[in-house]
């Protein structure tokens, strides 16, 4: 037994090490992919990688058909770690698991069963029926993370949410009714909330933030020019101003506006001539509002497994109070308000985030002088 054992400790730290790069290439495209899931995936032969792949722009094609036909030959006795399940059925293109067996891959280790019911532990058992052996659970929690857009929306038919907010150092979101624009926090911070964004596909905000800041909501980094994201506006009562920037850059910029069933769609068709923004509708609920959930359900419909709230303290509040939010980012800056101005957390929402069975502290770092925390939803 003791013969072995080095040579088994040796192949766990191996498979650690291929398996967090297999991670690392799977958020290369995180937030581009959808409706399918960011994957990535390397091909191992005697301890060499051979071949890698990550889900290409639209989530075709997948990365383990990827990395099995730019191995060739070399795929044949090797190794492959994929971080999802490598799909069994048929869509626009064939499994990738067909592929993999064809290639003569020996071994697969995956992260993380695929919950999405076409697959749902059958990539996995068609793979051992070809004699191919299999391991499932490395680094199981980040895989979690990283495809949660994906499990929301083939479990809950919702997108995962990451709820961003900015607060001067006493608590405050913005100033009172009529104050300037708070500009809270430097530049540094405000770079990466720009990577956040290239990190999803949708950035969400409501009508206030909208007609209060006139934000354009794109991801201005140098080189992702070409990304997009999806940029929604909740506004219930289809308020939006078409002088607004959002609507004169919809035409280059896809913009959506989800509004409250009393919108007719005869008021809808005409926003939308207009403005080049279309408008979904959903329901209202008992508070007035437009019914969140359903409003995340219409992105899910629509292919959106990420989305980036930068709505202001009443859509975070509404959020957390629903368990809809996965990922809470807040970026505290140096310089307190210092007079009464609008909370960026209410004492209700501050209370859920203090609640350890609700949420967890996952990280926290400084920002040249602003500090950035983040919170991650149980369950």
């Amino acid at each position: 037994m003791t013969a072995t054992k080095p040579e088994t400790d040796s192949r766990a730290l191996e498979d650690d090490a291929f398996m967090a790069a297999a991670l690392a290439l799977g958020r290369r495209n995180l937030g581009r992919t959808g409706p399918n899931p960011s994957v990535g995936a390397l091909i191992v032969k005697d301890g060499v990688v051979v071949a890698r792949g990550y889900t290409a722009v639209g989530g075709r094609p997948h990365a383990e058909a990827i990395a099995v036909a730019a191995a060739g030959e070399a795929a044949r006795g090797a190794t492959l770690y994929a971080t999802l399940e490598p799909c069994s059925h048929h869509g626009s293109t064939p499994p990738c698991v067909d592929a993999i067996i064809g290639a003569g891959v020996a071994r697969v280790v995956s992260a993380l069963e695929d919950p999405d019911p076409r697959v749902a532990g059958r990539g996995h058992a068609r793979l051992r029926e070809a004699g191919i052996e299999v391991t499932i659970g490395l680094r199981a929690r980040e895989a979690r993370a990283d495809h949660l857009g994906h499990i929301l929306r083939v479990t809950q038919g919702r997108p995962m949410v990451t709820l961003k907010l900015a607060r001067t150092a006493d608590g405050y979101a913005a100033g009172a009714d009529h104050d300037p624009r708070l500009f809270i926090t430097g530049a540094l911070a405000d770079s990466v909330t720009h990577i956040e964004r290239s990190l999803h596909s949708a950035i969400m905000i409501g009508h206030g933030t909208a007609s209060i800041d006139d934000p354009l909501l794109t991801v201005r980094l140098p080189g992702l020019e070409a990304f997009k994201p999806l940029r929604v506006v909740l506004d219930a009562r289809l308020r939006l101003s078409r002088g607004s920037r959002l609507a004169a850059t919809a035409h280059e910029t896809p913009t959506l506006v989800i509004a409250g069933e009393s919108v007719t769609e005869a008021q809808a068709q005409e926003f939308a001539a207009a403005t080049g923004i279309e408008v979904a509708r959903v329901s209202i609920d008992a508070a007035g509002r437009l019914a969140l959930g359903e409003a995340l359900g219409e992105l899910a419909r629509r292919g959106v497994t990420r989305v980036f709230s930068e709505g202001g303290p009443r859509i975070a509040e509404s959020l957390l109070v629903a368990s809809l939010a996965d990922e809470v980012v807040i970026h505290t800056g140096l310089k307190p308000l210092g007079r009464p101005g609008r909370l960026a957390l209410s004492s209700a929402a501050l209370a859920i985030l203090d609640d350890e069975s609700r949420y967890r502290l996952a990280d926290t770092a400084m920002l040249g002088v602003d500090r950035m925390t983040r919170y991650e939803r149980i369950g």
